[in-house]
């Protein structure tokens, strides 16, 4: 499933997955013009992305060749099947009575259970094919783009119009963040740092953002009236229960004391990683119509210090160490 439309890696990984889910590659690979993955390039940025093409087709001795531009018809062995395709997603989308799903994952679950279903009684033609399909290398290639960024003083990088944010430890240093279609991965020289949805930029040309509030919480808390107007405010908020207290707070107090407040929730969330337990006890006072009692919640998911371990620690005899050294 592809998100981010036509692009040189969501080919890539579509067309990897493909191949390594049949156990070969055909001897050739047939595109349209892809048209859609060279707009708005430059021709630098179009030679590079027809070099990693050819590179890609080379990984798995595959033929590259596309339809002849105007003849829509040479589409129709594809665009055929895939409308059927879609037919049969629709129908499954009406039969499950909701269009919502928890999150990517399970939506992705869904449309590999129908596809399955659907390609079932092609078991017998895609033997056939598979018996015809060249070996597979022992790896895949890229699947992915790389850039080099520098982490600004708020806490994150824009790559693609997109801002992400990355822990304040970060400011400063250049990192490597690698782009897949789904997700960004960033890397600080050989470590794997985290791993992030990738965002897109809005339709209208504005940026588009990427937050987790743990990485900026410490800077929010200097400055909490800067909640108020922040541009990506609302992906600051972990789960509805705490953009829902928000709106709540602004409803009943000043701007200062409601982002104030609001700003030591998220503290506490943070800080005894209690994010999911405290959204619960948010929206049972939502529910009541009253607002959060801090001093209250900072009691309640404050360790109990007469439950923790007394801990003995022995001091060592001096004269030992001179023994030791002797």
């Amino acid at each position: 499933m592809i998100l981010g439309g036509e692009s040189f890696v969501a080919l890539a990984e579509a067309l990897q997955h493909a191949l390594w889910s049949f156990g070969g590659a055909p001897r050739g690979h047939r595109t349209d013009s892809l048209s859609a993955a060279y707009r708005n390039l430059t021709r630098d940025e179009r030679e590079d992305l027809t070099r990693r093409y050819d590179a890609l087709c080379e990984h798995y001795g595959m033929q590259p060749t596309r339809n002849n531009r105007g003849e829509a018809h040479e589409n129709g062995a594809i665009e055929g099947p895939h409308g059927h395709l879609k037919a049969a997603i629709e129908d499954a989308l009406l039969l499950r009575g909701s269009r919502d799903f928890d999150d990517l994952n399970a939506y992705r679950c869904f449309i590999a259970e129908v596809t399955s279903r659907y390609n079932k009684r092609r078991d017998a033609l895609i033997e056939v094919e598979r018996r015809a399909l060249q070996p597979l290398p022992t790896h895949r290639t890229n699947d992915f783009e790389e850039e080099i960024v520098r982490v600004t003083s708020s806490s994150g990088f824009i790559l693609r119009k997109v801002f992400y944010s990355v822990p304040s430890r970060l400011i400063g240093h250049r990192v490597r963040a690698r782009l897949y279609d789904d997700r960004i991965e960033v890397f600080l020289g050989s470590q794997r740092l985290m791993s992030r949805p990738r965002g897109r930029p809005h339709p209208d040309g504005r940026h588009g953002h990427v937050v987790d509030y743990r990485h900026i919480i410490h800077a929010l808390r200097r400055k909490p009236m800067a909640l108020l107007n922040l541009v990506y405010r609302d992906q600051l908020f972990p789960r509805r229960a705490y953009r829902d207290t928000f709106e709540l707070l602004c409803e009943r107090l000043t701007p200062r004391a409601a982002c104030k407040l609001m700003v030591e929730l998220l503290t506490l969330a943070h800080e005894r990683t209690c994010e999911a337990a405290l959204a619960v006890q948010l929206q049972v006072a939502l529910d009541q119509g009253e607002l959060p009692d801090l001093a209250s919640l900072r009691k309640t998911f404050t360790p109990d210090s007469s439950a923790l371990p007394a801990v003995n620690v022995a001091q060592g005899v001096l004269a030992d160490y001179e023994e030791v050294s002797a």
